[in-house]
Parts: C-alpha cells; structure tokens; sequence
C-alpha cells in the first residue's frame, strides 16, 4: 500500500510516517502542500493530508482529488489542527474518508487508518 503524506510541516510528516511505520506500513510519498501532492498521487492508495498549508490548502486538495475520476477513489484522512465541528462537516462534505484532530496518538492514526481501510474494503 502506498501512502501519500501532505503536511507543510516536515516534523508532522515524520510523526504521521513513524506512526504508519509502527503499524507495518512501510511505503510513502510525502509533499508540503496540496500543490505537491497533485504532482504526486499517481499509484498512491491512500491519502494524509493537513488543512492549513501554503499554496493549496488541504481542502482545496481534497476538491481536486473528488474531482477526477482517476483518483476520485482514494481514501482521505485529514489530519488537522482544525477541529471545530464546522470544520469536521465541510472536511466531511469536500469528501474525506475520515478526520484527525492535532494532537493525535498512533493509536488514532492507526485506529482510523484501519477503520477506513475496511469501510473502502481494502
């Protein structure tokens, strides 16, 4: 499985990729912003992405991927400062899979990565 990490904070990327890596993950592409990432989802089956980045943010990220119908597929987390409900919803509505709230555990990282695997059946 391969996993596209999108967060304009490199320290964040570590943390998300060595709690990926705990849970036998082990394949990843990372970007700084939704820009990047664009670039770089070819043969990527599942998505991490940040909210607040440079250049495009996570949200305008997620749009562009539900938008196309080569990547429309893919699971997203969003794993995000941003924790209002509001924020949640329209995460939620842009069509993301599922949603972490900074700070997180790898236990939460893992828990949503699974549960969203088996809902997409993988």
């Amino acid at each position: 499985m391969k996993i596209l990490i999108v967060d304009d904070s490199i320290t964040m990327r570590r943390i998300i990729a060595n709690s990926l890596k705990a849970a036998g993950y082990e394949d990843f592409v990372e970007a700084g912003n939704g820009m990047e990432a664009l670039e770089r989802v070819e043969g990527i089956d599942l998505i991490l992405t940040d909210w607040n980045m440079p250049g495009m943010d996570g949200l305008s990220f997620v749009k562009q991927i539900r938008q196309n119908a080569q990547t429309a597929k893919i699971p997203i987390i969003m794993v995000t400062a941003e924790g209002t409900k509001d924020s949640v919803l329209e995460a939620l509505k842009a069509g993301v899979n599922d949603y972490i709230v900074k700070p997180f555990t790898k236990t939460i990282i893992i828990e949503k990565l699974s549960g969203v695997l088996k809902r997409q059946g993988a």
